[in-house]
């Protein structure tokens, strides 16, 4: 009996888990202008991105990059112009919906960009090749930045990995057989 409690446990504790909007931690990320590094890879998430917040600080800029240039950007594979979602960044990208963030306008080291913007209409992340990018949203010759912080991806879970997923059958295996 314990140690099926114990299973059930680490059981509840993935279950939770998996069921928070995700959060995407980075440090000294760096970007040119329209530099773009994919952070979520086709079919790694579940359900509707409803919004996306971001707390991160500028550390470093070069030829105007403020702190909310830090651009989120979604868009089915290959990355392109015309995405769907663009959160961040003074350049326009021609994204179906774009989103400033609340703050951040300052290029000065130490400047915080922090806030949220959810979105008119969700994005559905079960569609086919659907990605998740992160860069520097201003676009000018010359222009740098790099920021530490976090994202947060409002609506959606992780799927669960190979090893998430062993421990999930393992778990039921335990309780099965102790019955």
């Amino acid at each position: 009996m314990r140690c099926m409690l114990v299973t059930g446990a680490a059981v509840a504790a993935l279950t939770s888990a998996a069921s928070a909007d995700v959060v995407l931690n980075f440090t000294n990320f760096s970007a040119t202008g329209f530099q773009f590094s994919q952070i979520v890879a086709p079919g790694s998430l579940t359900g509707m991105l409803t919004g996306v917040s971001v707390n991160a600080t500028l550390l470093s800029s070069s030829a105007f990059t403020y702190a909310d240039d830090l651009c989120v950007y979604v868009d089915v594979l290959p990355l392109s112009t015309l995405g769907m979602v663009q959160v961040g960044g003074y350049s326009d990208l021609g994204a179906l919906q774009r989103y400033s963030w609340p703050n951040g306008a300052s290029d000065a080291v130490g400047t915080v960009v922090s806030g949220a913007a959810m979105f008119t209409t969700a994005i559905d992340m079960s569609t086919p090749n659907i990605a998740i990018w992160l860069g520097n949203g201003y676009g000018a010759a010359g222009t740098a930045g790099s920021w530490t912080g976090s994202i947060t991806l409002h609506g959606v879970e992780a799927v669960p990995g190979p090893g998430a997923l062993a421990l999930l059958m393992l778990a039921g295996f335990t309780a099965r057989r102790r019955r």
